[in-house]
């Protein structure tokens, strides 16, 4: 069993072994005890557009040890103007 403070500064790469960060924070649901996404502060560029950063569900990952690895992460994630905000785009 792993502390979640132990998550902060993994590399996290994809299924096909590319780099897309490093764990910056957690997001926790406290009332069920359960890790429910990780933060990533900077990105991959060439996966999310401006290496902005992104929350990745916690069930798309795979396997945590010394890297994470996600089981799941879309081809490119691009981001558009929404009410004055950007919001993440997937596409495949």
């Amino acid at each position: 069993m792993r502390e979640v403070s132990e998550f902060i500064g993994l590399k996290v790469y994809t299924q096909n072994g590319v780099l897309l960060g490093t764990v910056s924070n957690l997001i926790v649901d406290i009332e069920r005890g359960r890790v429910d996404g990780l933060f990533i502060g900077e990105t991959n560029p060439t996966l999310v557009d401006g290496g902005k950063a992104v929350s990745v569900p916690y069930r798309w990952t795979q396997t945590v040890g010394d890297i994470i690895v996600l089981r799941y992460f879309p081809k490119k994630v691009k981001l558009q103007k929404v009410s004055g905000r950007e919001a993440p785009l997937v596409s495949q």
